[in-house]
């Protein structure tokens, strides 16, 4: 699933991410830093890829061409309609696991 880096919600896309492209319920940008699978904030300039730019405000469109959306998973997303916490999702695993019977 692909989130908001800003309110945690669910991005649908219907064609590729543009630079303007924004989040349909918090109007942040999308082409950000921080919705990027190699945003890390312990490596060199936040970033995991080496031949990239610096960008100054992570949270801001740029134009960075090695972008790729980063996917996130939905359980323990806090905000999110229907989807389970952390804990619920960890109970039911392990109740499968071991044939608890509801």
């Amino acid at each position: 699933m692909i989130a908001c880096h800003h309110c945690g919600r669910e991005v649908r896309l219907l064609s590729e991410l543009q630079r303007t492209d924004g989040c349909a319920f918090c109007h942040s940008d999308l082409k950000v830093c921080l919705n990027c699978r190699f945003f890390d904030p312990g490596s060199s300039n936040q970033c995991r890829e080496p031949q990239a730019d610096y960008v100054l405000h992570k949270d801001k469109a740029n134009f960075c061409e090695f972008f790729e959306l980063r996917q996130v998973s939905a359980i323990g997303r806090p905000g999110l309609g229907g989807t389970r916490s952390a804990e619920a999702g960890a109970r039911a695993a392990f109740d499968s696991l071991f044939g608890k019977k509801k």
